[in-house]
């Protein structure tokens, strides 16, 4: 706000230059000398001098008026500034598969809301390469997900990990494969059905994608019956058929709510490292490593620890 204007809204309220200077902490001389700038700024009196103080001309009086909307909407201003700033400093943008926002994610995201009221929070749910494009791209400042095998070093990214997990096989009850343990074999047998099934256009993301096999199995899409970016469609799909849906085993409570059940496995499955990715640039900002200390907090109470 003009500091005349604001000086002279002081000196109205006051009723004496003295007053007023002492509230603005300026000296006597100072005000009066500016409220005599102001007067030939407006072409008009505002001050009339008195035994008692000053007093308002009519012209004053306008000004003292419209100067106290003016101060009221400045200072609104400078509030909604300030709260939008907080919304956007405060706020959350984060990526995740579905395991890890049910786990855990789910949790932390309602505490930070509880936390930061006002904050903006914008939650992106899939396959790890989806949310690494989303990363790259700016549109999300860090996603938790799988470890990406073969992942190019050009993509700056740095993966920061919590734990380890098994690979479970989920069906609908009743489903042929659950009356005894089974080999992963028997198991790939019947129709694969998945809800990570990565883009065409994320093969950018490898250096050797197409000549090794670690890269390039992701890409298969000959092995499934069945896939979507959305979980629920595909536990739908598994609960209404006799698909089988291979999934993080610490989903198996979730899944168990769902209706399906887990197969017991006669042989050890695939292990896989879960952790938070993060550009390089931002690892160490002082918000990046505060979200990754709550996320850690967090997952350590539902993922195994790593080796």
């Amino acid at each position: 706000m003009d500091k005349l204007l604001s000086q002279f809204l002081a000196v109205a309220e006051a009723g004496s230059i003295t007053g007023a200077a002492t509230a603005l902490f300026v000296t006597q001389p100072t005000l009066t000398f500016n409220m005599r700038k102001l007067e030939e700024n407006l072409g008009v009196p505002l001050l009339v001098r008195t035994s008692r103080g000053v007093e308002l001309t009519e012209y004053g009086e306008t000004l003292y008026q419209n100067g106290r909307l003016m101060r009221r909407l400045y200072d609104n201003t400078l509030s909604a500034l300030a709260d939008q700033r907080g919304r956007t400093e405060q706020g959350l943008r984060i990526g995740t598969g579905y395991s890890w926002w049910t786990l855990f994610l789910r949790d932390m995201v309602l505490e930070y809301a509880q936390k930061y009221g006002k904050a903006r929070i914008h939650v992106s749910l899939g396959n790890q390469l989806r949310c690494m494009d989303q990363l790259l791209s700016g549109d999300i400042s860090l996603f938790i997900a799988h470890e990406i095998e073969g992942l190019n070093r050009s993509t700056g990214a740095r993966f920061v990990p919590l734990g380890r997990v098994g690979q479970g096989y989920f069906a609908r009850p009743g489903h042929p494969l659950l009356s005894r343990p089974r080999s992963i074999s028997e198991i790939e047998a019947f129709p694969a059905v998945t809800s990570s099934l990565p883009e065409s256009r994320h093969q950018r993301f490898f250096e050797t994608w197409s000549r090794t096999t670690a890269a390039s199995a992701p890409f298969d899409r000959g092995k499934y019956a069945f896939a979507s970016n959305s979980l629920a469609a595909c536990l739908d799909y598994v609960e209404l058929s006799d698909a089988v849906i291979g999934h993080t085993e610490v989903m198996e409570e979730e899944f168990d709510r769902r209706g399906l059940k887990r197969i017991a496995v006669t042989e050890p499955t695939q292990q896989s490292t879960i952790g938070i990715y993060v550009l390089q640039e931002r690892a160490d900002d002082v918000r990046t490593v505060e979200l990754i200390g709550a996320i850690r907090a967090k997952a350590e109470t539902v993922l195994p620890p790593l080796d």
